[in-house]
């Protein structure tokens, strides 16, 4: 469930120190999620999976070429299903209207998923209480990305610097009928956004030729587009082996310019250390001063 070491040590270690992690040329500090299990068993948390399930029956795996899209897939944890289960609402308002129920012999799972909000919404206790450093909040999703016929998951922005208690992951019924759920299954993916990072952000339309340095990239990346796709119709065997432009995935712009330090390609976040019985450090001021000054302004 969680990454077992030397927990003791690991865990002041990664706390007390200013822990760096290489970045490309740079170093950015590895700042703090604090995930304070409410149970004994708690629910599976682990890094977000890279791969989806509608991406891999694609022949050649070809969504996976989209980088946005496999970068979003993994950014962030996700907090697993206990068991198989079946949702199954016959349309009506009421919270009975909504049934759960295990369908491999599981005894325990009222006390994870139960209709609470009724509607056709199904609510998951989630076993943990987060914790961010200041000026930090989770957004609280179904799998990015993620396709489940029949029902779908409800988003939230949580203020977890503060915050005093759990929160829930809500899915909602798309209609009457019945959900399977598979042991294992993301049913919460969390990650972490600067608090009041949108508000800080002024939206300003130009037109493009308003800006002409970016105007000849933009169009730049056009012509060079439009010529492989040409080539390509045309079944040129070399264009056909290639089969795909890399400008955005090896990080540079059709010009050749390279792009920031901050460029990644495959994204893998930390797996939560298990620091049960040692007592939380509280962030180191460094960090912190860190994570403020990196917010937009």
């Amino acid at each position: 469930m969680l990454a077992h070491t030397d927990l003791r040590t690991a865990c002041v270690t990664r706390r007390e120190g200013m822990i760096v992690r290489n970045f490309g040329p740079r170093s950015i500090p590895i700042m703090q999620l604090d995930c304070y299990a409410l149970s004994p068993q708690p629910l599976t948390l682990r890094p977000a999976a890279a791969n989806r399930d509608w991406m891999d029956s694609i022949p050649d795996r070809h969504a996976y070429r989209c980088l946005p899209l496999a970068i979003a897939n993994s950014h962030g944890w996700e907090i697993a299903a206990p068991c198989d289960f079946e949702v199954s609402w016959n349309g009506g308002p009421q919270t009975n209207a909504l049934v759960v129920r295990a369908t491999d012999g599981f005894r325990d799972l009222h006390h994870y998923a139960v209709s609470h909000f009724a509607f056709g919404i199904l609510t998951f206790h989630l076993t943990w209480l987060f914790r961010t450093q200041p000026g930090w909040h989770l957004v609280a999703a179904g799998p990015l990305n993620g396709v489940k016929d029949g029902i779908v998951p409800l988003s939230g922005v949580i203020e977890t610097d503060w915050l005093p208690y759990p929160f829930t992951m809500n899915w909602r019924m798309t209609r009457p009928g019945r959900v399977q759920f598979h042991k294992d299954e993301p049913i919460c993916m969390i990650y972490p956004v600067p608090a009041a990072a949108v508000m800080q952000f002024e939206p300003r339309i130009y037109d493009l030729r308003d800006n002409p340095a970016l105007e000849a990239e933009a169009m730049a990346w056009r012509s060079r587009r439009d010529e492989f796709m040409e080539r390509f119709r045309a079944k040129d065997p070399a264009t056909l082996k290639e089969a795909w432009q890399r400008f955005y995935f090896v990080g540079k712009s059709p010009q050749g310019t390279p792009a920031p330090p901050t460029h990644v390609h495959k994204l893998r976040v930390s797996t939560p250390i298990d620091c049960r019985g040692t007592s939380p450090v509280p962030a180191d001021p460094a960090q912190v001063a860190a994570a403020v000054e990196a917010q937009p302004r």
